[in-house]
């Protein structure tokens, strides 16, 4: 028997949902893979392209071509994509290895708040009083991190400040993304494009940068390849669909979901203690987030 119409239709974003949250998860992971790396932070950034590259790749060829546009003439656009994206990836990875995964990885999600502030700067957007509200509170807990960073940490200090500048790389990409989305790129092929253009960027960086290039055992290998697989090719691939299926409202559910996710992790997985301030002050840079997100919207 075949299923209702009205079946199909609660299946799909339930199963949408799904996704989102199983593919939060998947990201939530990639600090504590790079946590884990034997290889140094921009290395490490470098392979988690490189090796999904191939798999991207391959998926395209394989999955029916989606009406959408050429490259032809968006090569600026993908490039700078390219260009955030690997930029985003360096700063990060170096970040997780300097403060904590929790920080590191909340600091990372300013990024919407950035975009918004970009707006406004580029194409005169005036924010709305509750985004600024919330640029307020995301503000005060991003202050909290940093005191707690400074007190239990020598190098925390710059690894949260990496933290933030990784938020200003992923905006960036963001709004490039969007500009490719909005000439009809799609979500798949322009993963495979900017992975493609991070990786050829990366490569030069990772080789000068002086830190451990390769793995040195097997078991080093398989977490650059759980990273490039798990975390970059199936978590952005289903946050992709997902978001594709379900109301904008959503993103901010993901948004939200994987840096507290990343901080279980990194408590359960690698022994890495919240204190209550911490806590504190996490909750009110998301709660800050999720305000100008919905500002924004």
């Amino acid at each position: 028997m075949r299923p209702s119409d009205a079946q199909t239709k609660l299946a799909a974003p339930g199963l949408a949902l799904v996704a989102l949250m199983l593919g939060a998860t998947c990201i939530a992971l990639s600090p504590i893979f790079v946590r884990v790396s034997e290889a140094g932070p921009t290395p490490t950034a470098f392979w988690r392209v490189a090796i999904a590259v191939p798999v991207l790749w391959l998926v395209v060829a394989v999955v029916p071509r989606e009406k959408g546009a050429q490259a032809t003439g968006l090569w600026p656009l993908l490039l700078a994509a390219g260009f955030a994206f690997a930029g985003d990836l360096a700063f990060w990875h170096t970040s997780i290895k300097l403060t904590s995964v929790a920080n590191s990885t909340l600091l990372a999600n300013l990024a919407s708040i950035f975009v918004t502030l970009a707006s406004w700067l580029l194409w005169r957007q005036r924010p709305t009083k509750l985004f600024l509200f919330g640029l307020a509170a995301a503000l005060a807990g991003v202050a909290t991190l940093v005191r707690t960073s400074v007190a239990t940490s020598s190098s925390g200090l710059a690894g949260d400040a990496l933290g933030i500048v990784t938020a200003m790389f992923y905006a960036w990409y963001l709004l490039t993304v969007k500009g490719l989305r909005n000439r009809g790129v799609t979500a798949l092929r322009l993963m495979a494009v900017t992975s493609s253009v991070t990786a050829v960027i990366l490569l030069p960086v990772a080789l000068a940068s002086g830190e451990p290039f390769l793995p040195q055992t097997g078991l080093g290998w398989l977490k650059l390849i759980g990273l490039a697989l798990v975390s970059h090719a199936a978590g952005q691939g289903l946050i992709a669909y997902a978001l594709a299926t379900l109301p904008a409202a959503f993103s901010s559910v993901s948004l939200l979901f994987q840096p507290v996710m990343a901080a279980v992790l990194a408590w359960v997985l690698l022994g890495e203690p919240l204190t209550p301030l911490q806590v504190a002050g996490g909750a009110v840079v998301l709660a800050g987030i999720y305000v100008a997100r919905r500002a924004s919207a």
